[in-house]
């Protein structure tokens, strides 16, 4: 058995810096959220900026789960 270390070590470090981004958008989408919710509590506006930053984040964190599962899923190609 040949095992190409260099390929797994590729593998493995952008897994994990993928890994740590996909959670600090979906962190940051929370955040938002919860600025929506705490503005318009203290009535300071409908907090919409705060919705839309985390639609956005949401977004992107389905879009890189959805990509994953069609680089897995060999009958999507």
């Amino acid at each position: 058995m040949n095992i190409k270390w260099d390929a797994l070590g590729q593998v493995f470090v952008v897994s994990l810096a993928v890994s740590v981004v996909v959670v600090a958008v979906f962190s940051l989408g929370a955040l938002a959220l919860a600025a929506r919710q705490s503005a318009q509590e203290r009535g300071s506006g409908t907090g919409a900026g705060g919705l839309a930053a985390a639609v956005l984040c949401f977004t992107a964190c389905a879009a890189v789960v959805l990509y994953g599962i069609y680089l897995i899923v060999p009958q999507f190609h």
